[in-house]
């Protein structure tokens, strides 16, 4: 099982997002059979075993074992990832494109650069469980509490600048073997029900 599956197929994005789907999702983090997951979920056997086959047609759910119990065979089925992601490319022609409009201080940009990462991540990772290598990334993940707006341009402004600095230090366009990588630092406001989310502050 994976620890995060890319769905990137439509149709899986519409089977993953079905209530009923994603409870037996959630519930066969462990292997279960249809009998199983309708005492858990309350739910009839015949139910859940139209909603398991949705789920197997579409590679997020898998067989790992048959039982035979009398005259009956018992399929235990598991979740092919412990999460899900659906990739933005799930959207064709509508999901957001950085290219568009491209705005430093625009929030609709930032998530638009957000969708494009996981996009590009999700093929990547497609890509490398087909090859069974692993993925070359890295990631950092901060909090910082600004005093002011001012400070926080400060940051943001300096920030900026060191980036600059190191990709100008390390990008070389003339090496043949290279590989390109994209860089993306991105600042937001932590959503929180409590807290003032006025614009601006």
């Amino acid at each position: 099982m994976l620890d995060v599956a890319v769905i990137e197929e439509p149709a899986a994005a519409e089977a993953s997002l079905d209530p009923i789907r994603s409870r037996i999702l959630a519930a066969l983090a462990e292997p279960g059979s249809a009998a199983m997951l309708a005492g858990r979920l309350g739910l009839p056997r015949q139910k859940i075993n139209y909603h398991l086959k949705e789920l197997a047609r579409h590679g997020l759910v898998e067989l790992v074992e048959e039982r035979r119990k009398g005259n009956v065979t018992e399929r235990v089925y598991r979740a092919t990832a412990a999460s899900y992601v659906i990739s933005p490319s799930a959207l064709g022609a509508v999901s957001p494109d950085p290219a568009r409009s491209p705005d430093q201080l625009s929030a609709r940009w930032l998530l638009a650069l957000g969708s494009r990462l996981v996009q590009e991540v999700g093929t990547l990772l497609g890509g490398a469980a087909r090859a069974q290598r692993r993925v070359a990334t890295f990631g950092i993940d901060a909090q910082v509490r600004f005093a002011s707006a001012a400070d926080r341009a400060a940051f943001a402004e300096e920030l900026a600048s060191a980036v600059t600095t190191l990709v100008s230090r390390y990008h070389d366009e003339s090496a043949a073997a290279g590989r390109n990588h994209r860089v993306v630092v991105g600042m937001h406001q932590i959503p929180d029900a409590a807290a003032d989310t006025e614009q601006g502050k």
